[in-house]
């Protein structure tokens, strides 16, 4: 089975960037493929409480229908700690189901991933 570690840097104020994590994380499972997704910077932001109910794109779901979906799928969420504390956000800040992680588990997550993908 390969991995697949999409990082998403991309946040709220930039919705149409935020579905492509998802929609490819739930795919890559679909493949038999490993899929995670690490938030970071501003991409923290979607996975707060109430944020993603928020935001809809042309014909496509509501975005946390689409993060439920990857879930469901199977896909892995971590959200950065350093990243928290730049934002001035708190741990219980955040979605059900998300891992908070430092900087070691991004690079543990990069070195063991087959693929890399950056939003």
């Amino acid at each position: 089975m390969g991995k697949i570690l999409y990082v998403q840097t991309s946040g709220t104020d930039t919705p149409e960037r935020l579905y492509g994590p998802f929609i490819l994380g739930a795919t890559a499972v679909a493949m038999d493929v490993s899929a995670c997704i690490f938030f970071m910077i501003k991409g923290i932001t979607v996975m707060k409480k109430g944020e993603a109910e928020k935001i809809r794109m042309g014909s496509f779901p509501p975005l946390r229908e689409v993060i439920d979906q990857a879930a469901a799928a199977g896909v892995d969420f971590y959200v950065c700690e350093q990243s928290t504390r730049l934002l001035g956000m708190e741990r219980g800040d955040f979605i059900e189901g998300v891992r908070i992680a430092g900087a070691a588990t991004l690079n543990d997550l990069a070195l063991e991933a087959d693929a890399v993908i950056s939003f």
